[in-house]
């Protein structure tokens, strides 16, 4: 989040260049977002200009711009070393593709300009002055809690199919309800998203999933059945439209966690689980963090404590196949919902109340904790290695991390030789 101080700096050098613009003869106003934001008190994370100057224009106009959008009017001015995007007022047409326009024209009203936007909350501007121009009611409409489309709603979401996900998104984020008008032709155009890359409907998801209020856009997800109609068959077109049992997702810190927990209750296979993350062009330290947690909760399912004494010891089985990290994150899911462990259910207010502190006391949780290499070994043997040799060092990485060896190099060579010779004597070299 912006420090406010940092808010100030940035709208500062945004006015300079509202006032320089206008000093050459041209309108200029802020848009979009940072009006929003700042209308309600929300921290701005930049700020974005609309101006009737032409590109060339604004090139001319500002010594440092970089060409970052020339097809569509923007040229990014760098002020002290701070980007800012200006955009020359334009209307679009030709929508073939449901969400890019195939033609821009440059136009000079900024109420034109306005009218080609999404929602009326973001169809807002600020002149230099302060005064805020909302040809389209958005501060009304902030007021009363609504989310509403610019003009026909149904044109809107033919224009730009990703409207729909970010509408949700917006409802999510800032508490509205969608007006029925806007909402009855999203659910209308939901096969729309169809023409939408997995990229855009992943950044759209992970921006929910890590807003302030997940189990919002999700029982919005649910309720209008979009995840339905992407490009490719998703687990998440599985949520249900009602979500009444399921607990508050903003009371977990982490996206990742959020995003787990969601698999989870849908109750496929992590493998499953996984090619979905890949679909939608989640990164891989994304999705090596989400199947963990799913995989050490399916792992713990299937080896659930039979008494008291192995509540433990299958805990710290967990943390050693799959880190500590996991299990610290696994704690916090099952401290949101104890019925998410499924079959392991009963040990759950046991590791609640003793799983961090186990987790602590392991003396290593990983091949890079133990004080003994492979090599080290193969060493002392004088030997060569194989694949023994990898089993040999996970075997004394569970001895020692349930504590029936210390974590010392002689300890564990000696420990390695006595293994070795087993291994010879059973013929499992």
């Amino acid at each position: 989040m912006m420090e406010s101080a940092d808010q100030g700096l940035l709208k500062d050098k945004a006015m300079q260049i509202i006032a320089r613009l206008e000093e050459a003869g041209h309108q200029a106003y802020l848009v979009g977002g940072c009006v929003r934001d700042e209308w309600l008190g929300r921290p701005v994370k930049d700020y974005d200009i609309a101006t009737s100057a032409l590109p060339e224009r604004v090139e001319e106009l500002f010594e440092r711009t970089i060409p970052t959008g020339l097809q569509h009017g923007t040229v990014t001015v760098v002020v002290d070393r701070l980007p800012f995007e200006v955009t020359t007022f334009r209307k679009e047409a030709g929508y073939a593709d449901y969400r890019r326009p195939a033609s821009v024209e440059y136009i000079e009203v900024l109420e034109e300009d306005l009218r080609r936007r999404d929602f009326t909350m973001n169809a807002m501007a600020m002149d230099g002055r302060g005064r805020i121009l909302d040809p389209f009611g958005g501060q009304v409409d902030l007021d009363h809690g609504v989310l509403r489309c610019v003009g026909s709603a149904a044109e809107r979401f033919s224009e730009d199919a990703l409207r729909m996900l970010r509408g949700i998104r917006f409802a999510a984020e800032y508490g509205l309800e969608v007006e029925a008008e806007s909402w009855t032709a999203l659910a209308a155009s939901a096969p729309l998203l169809a023409h939408i890359a997995l990229e855009r409907v992943r950044a759209e998801l992970e921006r929910m999933m890590g807003g302030s209020d997940p189990s919002r856009a999700l029982r919005l997800l649910g309720r209008s059945r979009l995840l339905g109609h992407t490009k490719a068959g998703l687990l998440w077109a599985r949520l249900p439209e009602h979500l009444d049992d399921w607990p508050d997702l903003g009371k977990l810190t982490s996206a990742e966690q959020r995003i787990a927990y969601v698999y989870g209750r849908l109750d496929a296979p992590v493998k499953d689980c996984a090619a979905d993350l890949k679909l939608l062009t989640f990164s891989g330290k994304q999705i090596d963090a989400i199947t963990a947690l799913l995989a050490a909760r399916s792992w713990l399912q299937e080896f659930p404590p039979c008494d008291s004494s192995a509540v433990r010891t299958v805990w710290q089985r967990a943390a050693i196949r799959y880190g500590k990290s996991t299990l610290h994150a696994l704690l916090n899911l099952y401290r949101l919902d104890p019925a998410f462990a499924g079959e392991a259910r009963s040990a759950v207010p046991i590791w609640i109340e003793s799983g961090e502190t186990w987790l602590e006391q392991m003396p290593a949780a990983s091949l890079q904790e133990l004080a003994v290499t492979g090599q080290d070994i193969l060493e002392r043997l004088q030997t060569r290695g194989g694949p023994w040799t990898g089993k040999l060092l996970q075997r004394l990485l569970e001895r020692t991390a349930l504590g029936l060896l210390p974590n010392d190099k002689e300890a564990l060579l000696q420990a390695a030789l006595a293994e070795y010779d087993e291994y010879r004597e059973t013929d499992k070299l």
